[in-house]
């Protein structure tokens, strides 16, 4: 019983937390990496993790471009450190995200994404004889919508070792691309 009330309140204390978080995200107007950079190490010594969790929450709700955080991440803490941030964060937005396509099917993918953007897919990956090593390429690669295909992968009812296993051996491949590239700019 002591166990449950302390996972209610931790679970609590995190959507606090979001909430201010989304707040203060949706009141910023980043017009620039330097808009997102001076956003994130206004956290001082929070200030990565503040990133890993800016990373995870902009998978989940995408309002701004991935690679936008990446570069933001390298820029400021370096590639090592930003890489890092990038990675985990990110990992664990694309496991968030299908994991509520999984709960709440369809309704959540079109409250997020066009409605054109759905049926595109769909069409294409129909036909596809391996989701799962279209998946794992399109992690591989820049520019693929890989937020709205985490979605798409709990539609689907993708195995979810499967698809963890993709996210964990797939992501870091762009993000060590990005954050080497906006590490050098540093």
């Amino acid at each position: 019983m002591k166990n449950k009330k302390v996972h209610i309140l931790l679970v609590i204390g995190v959507i606090i937390l979001l909430l201010l978080l989304t707040k203060q995200l949706l009141a910023q107007k980043f017009t620039s990496v330097e808009d997102m950079q001076d956003y994130i190490k206004g956290f001082g010594v929070a200030a990565p993790l503040a990133l890993t969790l800016f990373q995870a929450f902009q998978v989940v709700v995408p309002v701004v471009p991935g690679y936008l955080g990446c570069a933001a991440g390298a820029m400021a803490f370096g590639s090592t450190v930003g890489f890092l941030c990038n990675y985990i964060g990110i990992s664990i937005g694309s496991i968030i995200a299908f994991f509520l396509a999984e709960r709440f099917g369809l309704d959540i993918i079109l409250t997020m994404f066009p409605e054109k953007m759905y049926e595109k897919w769909s069409k294409r990956l129909e036909k596809s004889k391996s989701y799962s090593g279209f998946l794992f390429v399109a992690t591989l690669l820049p520019l693929f919508p890989d937020d709205f295909l985490c979605y798409f992968s709990g539609l689907m009812r993708m195995d979810r070792k499967r698809f963890i296993w993709i996210i964990i051996l797939g992501k870091p491949w762009c993000i060590l691309a990005y954050s080497i590239l906006f590490g050098m700019i540093r």
